[in-house]
């Protein structure tokens, strides 16, 4: 690539079911110049994550889909190469959403955070501390409400979200139950992020485990995933319990309903006798809750409370197939693409 052209990986169609390699495109294009306002971006840093999947589809959602022949949608950690906006210098690091490539244009306006690379990694704006760090901190905050000694049980604990959710319940002295997919997840819940109770989710049993590790009830369901997962919850939600729904990734490449019965009388027939709180949320909707949150899990990071995983790809190129992967629950930890140069 010269010094006047970029990367770029385009949606090239809508996939049917889980996407494969044949629904993104690579591209090189030329460099614009910025304008009034805006700067250029050299791209560092490429967040993956699964709500990327909802936008290639064209039905309505939270945010509009991307288009036919549009830039894959993510965040980026960048560097600064021109500025024509005051707040902006060449050389800051950023926090920007400028999506799948290697350089992009932005309006000076939109960047979200200056990062000291001298004080804690700057990826972790991708991660911990941010979006899905802020996720898990909000929708505790606002929704699942974790009290001393209550039960809060988490899916896909070993992800980002996940596991953020269970350290802060613990910070909040709850008792944590995550559930995981395979043995070394399991393992990394409970050792190393500190979970009371570490499940494998593709156990036979798993419904009767989490069962007798939930003697009590469960209080607080944080949703990162539908599927078996939630089946299993459902039974054992006691009277008031909260259900912040944060994502169905078991769901997200389903191309028609769940075979069997309809099970939505049973659901509401639950939410109504229990008292149940279920709501969907997007971490934006608390934003003004953001400068809390990067204060505060900053410190927990410094001191050591929270603990995080990366799983760190190399190179734009790989991005669309380690994005399939993750949607089939083959990463482990924060997915994030390194880009070079």
């Amino acid at each position: 690539m010269s010094d006047s052209t970029a990367t770029r990986i385009v949606l090239a169609s809508r996939p049917e079911g889980a996407p494969t390699t044949d629904d993104f495109r690579v591209e090189t294009f030329q460099l614009p110049t910025p304008r009034n306002g805006q700067v250029l971006l050299r791209n560092r840093w490429l967040s993956l994550d699964p709500y990327m999947r909802g936008r290639m589809n064209a039905g309505r959602s939270y945010a509009a889909p991307v288009e036919i022949g549009e830039v894959m949608d993510g965040g980026t950690i960048s560097e600064v190469v021109e500025s024509l906006h005051p707040a902006w210098s060449p050389g800051d690091l950023v926090l920007a959403h400028a999506g799948w490539q290697t350089h992009a244009i932005v309006d000076g306006e939109s960047l979200r955070r200056k990062l000291d690379p001298a004080g804690l990694p700057v990826q972790t704006a991708l991660g911990v501390h941010g979006m899905p760090g802020f996720t898990a901190y909000a929708g505790l905050h606002e929704i699942g409400k974790p009290q001393h000694g209550e039960t809060v049980v988490v899916a896909a604990a070993s992800g980002p979200v996940g596991a953020t959710v269970g350290q802060i319940a613990k910070l909040h002295g709850a008792r944590a139950v995550g559930i995981a997919g395979g043995p070394d997840k399991v393992a990394h819940v409970r050792d190393e992020l500190g979970f009371d109770v570490a499940l494998d989710h593709r156990a036979d049993d798993f419904a009767q485990q989490l069962e007798a590790a939930c003697p009590g009830g469960i209080d607080v369901y944080f949703e990162n995933v539908g599927g078996k997962v939630f089946d299993a919850v459902l039974p054992l939600l006691n009277d008031f319990a909260r259900v912040p729904v944060c994502g169905l990734v078991a769901h997200y490449n389903d191309t028609a309903p769940p075979a069997g019965p309809d099970r939505v009388p049973q659901l509401m027939g639950l939410i109504l006798s229990r008292h149940l709180t279920v709501r969907g949320f997007i971490q934006r909707d608390f934003i003004a809750l953001y400068p809390e949150f990067v204060r505060e899990m900053a410190q927990w990071l410094r001191d050591g409370r929270v603990r995080y995983r990366e799983d760190v790809v190399q190179g734009l190129e790989n991005a669309p197939e380690a994005f399939i992967g993750m949607l089939a629950g083959k990463n482990f930890g924060k997915l994030l693409v390194k880009l070079g140069g």
